[in-house]
C-alpha cells in the first residue's frame, strides 16, 4: 500500500515540478555521481549566488518526488498525513502561476539502481550536468563499476553541457557512455582537467586553493575545508560559474564562503581538547580512502579512526572492506574502532594484519565511548560510516566537547532517532 501511495504522490508532484519549470524556464544545473554530490551541489550554489538568484536545497532531496519540494522550498510531509500533502501541493501550485524568485536551479539527482537517472529525463532539461565521481555504489544492483558509469553518465543524453571530475571518472567510461558529439569539460587535480586545482594545507581546517580557468586569470583563495579531496567541489563550482558567465572576482568571493556540510569532513571540537573529523553522513570505498589520507596528513599526537561498515556494496563488499583495512597503518593510526558486521569482520582483520590495534563494536554509542576512553589530549578522531545499522553520527555525539554541536550532526530528526532506537539497544 505504501508503494502505491508513494507512486501516486510521485506522479502528482513530478507533474507540478514540470509545470513550474516550464512556466519560468530557469537555468538548470544538475549534479550526479557516486560520491560528493551534495558537497558539489552546495559549492556550485554558493558560487552562483554571487551573480544569480539560486534555488537549491541543503539536504539530499534527490528523487523525482522531491524535485517540486526543492523548487518551492518545502519539506516532505509524512506519508500518512494527507492534509500535509494537500497543503504543500496547494502552495506549489502558486509557483506555477505566480512569481518564481530564482534564475538558476541547482539539483542533485540520485540513483539506487539502473534506470533511476533516466527517470529524470522527462522532468528536467539541464543546461549543465556535473558528474562528481564514478566508483562503487549500490553494487547489489549494479554488480560492476562499468554499470555504475553507464547509469551516472546517462545524464549526458538529456543535458546540454557535461562537466566531469576527471580524477574520479575513468576516461574509458566517457568514451563508452558519452556521445562523441558531446563536449566534455573536466575539472580536478590532474591533467587533462581544464579547470585544474591545486591545494596547500595551511591548518587542520583550511587550504590555500589555486584553480586555473581557461582564457582567464586563475582563482586563488583560502577555503575552510579539512581534506584535500574536499577541494574538488570548488573546482566543479568554478567550472560551472565560468560557463554561466561569472567574473573571476565573483568566483573567488563565492569560493571563500564555502564550508563543509554536516557529516562531510566537518571538524568539531571533541572532549579532552581533541578534534573530531565528522564524515558520518555516508561511506564508500573511495570516500573512506580519501578520509583516511586526510587524517594521515594531519599532525597530531594521536590518531583514532572509527570505521563503520560500508553498506550496499553487494558481491564486492568483502574485498572492499579488506582494502580499507589494509590502508590502516600502525605508524599512522594509534587505534582503529570498527563499527558494524562487515567492518568488524573484514576491516578489523585486515587492519590487525597490518599491525594496528583494533577494537570491534556493534553500536555507534559503544564505538564513540571506546574512542573517548582511549583518546588523549590533542588527538584527531575520524568518524566514518554508512547509514543503516551504522549511524556513526551517534559515535560523534559521544565525543563532542560542546553538546550544542549536536545541531551540526546529520540525521537528528524524530524520524531518524526512532530508527536508531529500534536498531540499537543502548540508545533506548
Amino acid at each position: 500500500m505504501k508503494k502505491i501511495i508513494k507512486s501516486i504522490l510521485t506522479s502528482i508532484f513530478v507533474r507540478q515540478a514540470k509545470a513550474i519549470l516550464k512556466a519560468h524556464n530557469p537555468l538548470i544545473v544538475v549534479v550526479v555521481g557516486s560520491v560528493g554530490k551534495t558537497g558539489t551541489k552546495l559549492a556550485i550554489a554558493n558560487v552562483l549566488k554571487q551573480k544569480y538568484r539560486v534555488c537549491y536545497q541543503d539536504g539530499n532531496y534527490n528523487v523525482p518526488l522531491t524535485l517540486s519540494f526543492v523548487l518551492t522550498g518545502q519539506q516532505l510531509p509524512t506519508l500518512t498525513n494527507p492534509f500535509g500533502w494537500l497543503k504543500v501541493w496547494l502552495k506549489g501550485q502558486k509557483y506555477i502561476y505566480g512569481r518564481f524568485p530564482y534564475d538558476v536551479v541547482v539539483l542533485e539527482l540520485g540513483t539506487d539502481a539502473p534506470g533511476d537517472i533516466q527517470n529524470f529525463k522527462n522532468i528536467v532539461n539541464p543546461d549543465i550536468a556535473v558528474v562528481s565521481a564514478i566508483s562503487e555504489e549500490h553494487m547489489e544492483f549494479f554488480e560492476e563499476v562499468e554499470k555504475v558509469a553507464e547509469e551516472e553518465l546517462s545524464v549526458a543524453q538529456f543535458s546540454t553541457s557535461l562537466v566531469v571530475g576527471s580524477d574520479d571518472c575513468d576516461k574509458k567510461y566517457l568514451q563508452l557512455f558519452v556521445p562523441s558529439s558531446k563536449k566534455v569539460i573536466k575539472y580536478g587535480f590532474n591533467a587533462p582537467a581544464q579547470y585544474k586545482v591545486s591545494a596547500h594545507r595551511t591548518s587542520h581546517h583550511s587550504f590555500k586553493v589555486h584553480i586555473s580557468i581557461p582564457s582567464k586569470h586563475a582563482v586563488e583563495t583560502d577555503v575552510n575545508v579539512a581534506a584535500k579531496h574536499s577541494v574538488k567541489p570548488l573546482a566543479a563550482a568554478t567550472a560551472v560559474a565560468d560557463i554561466l558567465g561569472l567574473s573571476t572576482k565573483q568566483i573567488q568571493k563565492g569560493l571563500s564562503t564555502i564550508t563543509p556540510p554536516p557529516g562531510r569532513m566537518r571538524l568539531l571540537d571533541g572532549i579532552q581538547n581533541t578534534i573530531i573529523i565528522d564524515d558520518s553522513y555516508n561511506s564508500s570505498p573511495l570516500a573512506t580512502e580519501a578520509a583516511l589520507h586526510a587524517l594521515y596528513e594531519m599532525k597530531a599526537p594521536q590518531r583514532i579512526a572509527i570505521l563503520g561498515s560500508m553498506n550496499e556494496l553487494g558481491a564486492v563488499s568483502q574485498i572492499a572492506h579488506q582494502k580499507i583495512g589494509a590502508l590502516c597503518h600502525p605508524d599512522k593510526l594509534d587505534l582503529v574502532v570498527t563499527l558494524g558486521e562487515q567492518a568488524n569482520t573484514y576491516i578489523a582483520e585486515a587492519a590487525e594484519q597490518q599491525g594496528c590495534k583494533v577494537i570491534r563494536t556493534l553500536s555507534p554509542v559503544k564505538a564513540g565511548k571506546v574512542a573517548a576512553q582511549n583518546a588523549s589530549s590533542g588527538a584527531i578522531i575520524l568518524v566514518k560510516g554508512s547509514q543503516n545499522k551504522v549511524f556513526a553520527e551517534e559515535a560523534v555525539k559521544q565525543l563532542l566537547a560542546n553538546p550544542s554541536d549536536i545541531e551540526h550532526l546529520v540525521r537528528q530528526s524524530d524520524f531518524w532517532m526512532a530508527k536508531k532506537v529500534a536498531q540499537f539497544t543502548d540508545m533506548q
